[in-house]
């Protein structure tokens, strides 16, 4: 699924060029392109650092981000890849610590493209295929690897041996090919489960985790659910996390939301059931502050977006786009609004995604709605947006741009209560959000 790309390097572009014009119909679950493709490659999937593969619906990339803070707080080396990007593609590929350069990012793109001549591979598979190039070509210790959608059938469950597997938070997403039924997209996501390889899980409902189980054991993995073998909770403002080895008190993430300690959970679980990688326990402590995962309830500094309000505001940034997404974010307001400040959410979505659904979340609450189109993507019209939100009870506008939205609250604000201000939806505007706030993920 091509997401329009761009670079202001010429030799990425060239080649986001020719990514984007790669056939839409090649788009397609399956594991037969991207075989193909590594077999033209000499198979760089075979000759990567021990990985850590996850999976999830929501959260797997904040588990991500958390695996590799307690792996380099632990004094190693990590590569990752995990999607899409906010700024530059070159988010999606990091080497050994640092994201992909340019120059050697457009080699890459361009031997990958060259390799796939004829096969019919997807923009997904073509970026999998150049990110297991550049990890195998490149020594470092672990390598953490983020399924892009699914799980069994996605490009990166090509690993044959991963050294752990983990399944974040559940939930209905891309129902095009995963369809609606939450039974179904469980056993989707654990299919990344590989024969003697653990797959630790969070805890699901009884339905789901029966599927989950299923298909662990049809593959012959070794399944460690929360709940079981190891278990976290939160009391008194810090995370207590309890396995066969023993018990850890740890601070809570610098991650905001309660749902970041759940993935911080997970990853701890992660590093402590497997035996290659030595992190430390000083290490695990060290991550919670470490972690960094940008547009999840992100507080945005002085920009040239967050400057147009009037002092004392507080302009956040949150890439929900589905309705378990959205509950988390919304309970984190719902304690942080106080009840004098008023508050503002400026929305843009995907036209494929649940509109009314990740609003519902949100419901009793005084709220205005600023509804914006998502820059160069299908998206929800605004106005059926702010039909939406009027229907839900909110007061509701129609914006140009988030740069619009926030004029009309700074121009309607009371100086001695500043508002607060969520910019909500798509990933997509989240990335243009951050662009024009002079603050790329670094």
């Amino acid at each position: 699924m091509a997401d329009h790309a761009v670079s202001d390097h010429p030799g990425v572009r060239h080649q986001l060029e020719r990514l984007a014009a790669l056939s839409p119909g090649a788009d397609i679950l399956g594991l037969e392109r991207i075989g193909a493709l590594m077999d033209r490659l000499d198979h760089p999937e075979r000759r990567l650092p021990p990985v850590l593969h996850v999976a999830g619906t929501n959260g797997k990339g904040s588990t991500c981000a958390f695996l590799r803070a307690g792996i380099e707080a632990s004094g190693l080396k990590a590569h990752v890849y995990t999607s899409p990007h906010l700024v530059r593609f070159n988010e999606r590929v990091r080497i050994a610590g640092q994201l992909i350069e340019d120059d050697l990012l457009a080699a890459l793109l361009a031997e990958v493209l060259d390799a796939a001549d004829g096969i019919g591979a997807s923009f997904f598979e073509i970026t999998t295929a150049a990110a297991f190039l550049a990890f195998a070509r490149t020594p470092a210790d672990a390598c953490i690897v983020e399924v892009g959608l699914g799980g069994r059938l996605d490009a990166t469950n090509i690993i044959p041996a991963p050294l752990i597997c983990g399944i974040a938070q559940l939930g209905i997403d891309h129902q095009a090919f995963l369809g609606s039924r939450l039974e179904d997209i469980a056993a989707e996501k654990a299919g990344i489960a590989k024969p003697g390889v653990r797959l630790v899980t969070q805890y699901y409902p009884d339905s789901l985790a029966a599927r989950i189980g299923e298909t662990a054991v049809a593959a012959g993995a070794i399944w460690l659910p929360r709940g079981g073998e190891w278990d976290a909770t939160v009391y008194r403002q810090r995370l207590h996390y309890r396995d066969e080895r023993g018990k850890l008190d740890l601070p809570l993430p610098r991650l905001r939301g309660a749902h970041q300690a759940t993935n911080a959970a997970l990853a701890i679980a992660m590093l402590r059931h497997q035996d290659r990688l030595p992190v430390r326990e000083s290490a695990l402590r060290a991550a919670m502050g470490w972690a960094d995962w940008p547009a999840r309830l992100q507080r945005l500094e002085a920009g040239p977006l967050a400057n147009l309000l009037p002092h004392g505001s507080e302009l956040w940034l949150d890439g929900a786009h589905n309705p378990a997404a959205a509950r988390a974010v919304a309970d984190f307001f719902r304690a942080h609004v106080p009840a004098e400040r008023p508050f503002h959410i400026v929305f843009g979505l995907l036209a494929n995604k649940d509109a009314a659904g990740v609003l519902k979340p949100f419901a009793n609450r005084s709220i205005t709605l600023h509804a914006v189109p998502v820059a160069s993507h299908p998206h929800h019209p605004p106005s059926d947006l702010a039909a939406a939100a009027k229907a839900a009870g909110h007061g509701a506008l129609v914006a140009d741009n988030v740069e619009a939205a926030l004029g009309w609250i700074a121009r309607h604000s009371d100086r001695a209560h500043p508002p607060i201000v969520l910019i909500l939806g798509s990933l997509y505007l989240a990335g243009e959000v951050l662009r024009k706030n002079d603050q790329p993920p670094v």
